[in-house]
């Protein structure tokens, strides 16, 4: 059968300002509010909260690595959109600035804008080292 050919997933990664990926995949691993979910071929629907975090889509060329501040995740019918007000390619990151931020956001005094601050800032850090 044809459908038994492909890879199996059709994702959309899609940032509040564009597109930032799309095509097939055979994997994809995000990290919700209740933990990291695997979605393969064949899952059962899903909608989920996603939290600051790095997102591996293992499409046909090589793994996909990004970094998300929070949104969404959908699953159904082999079909997986995460959506996202910001997201960004591991090749875009500069580690460096990503560092910087870390840092800074350490200088902060405790709260949330704090916290958040630091989950981005080491989201981007870990999607860029993987991606290494």
């Amino acid at each position: 059968m044809a459908s038994d050919i492909g890879t199996g997933l059709q994702v959309a990664l899609v940032a509040a300002d564009r597109t930032v990926w799309s095509g097939e995949a055979s994997m994809v691993i995000a990290r919700t509010v209740d933990g990291d979910v695997g979605v393969l071929r064949g899952h059962a629907p899903l909608l989920s909260l996603l939290t600051d975090a790095a997102v591996e889509i293992s499409a046909p060329d090589g793994i996909v690595h990004a970094a998300v501040d929070g949104g969404f995740i959908s699953v159904a019918d082999d079909r997986v959109s995460i959506l996202t007000e910001h997201a960004v390619l591991a090749e875009e990151i500069r580690i460096d600035e990503a560092k910087a931020e870390l840092e800074a956001a350490e200088g902060l005094p405790t709260g949330d804008e704090r916290e958040m601050r630091i989950r981005r800032a080491s989201a981007r850090i870990r999607a860029a080292e993987k991606a290494s």
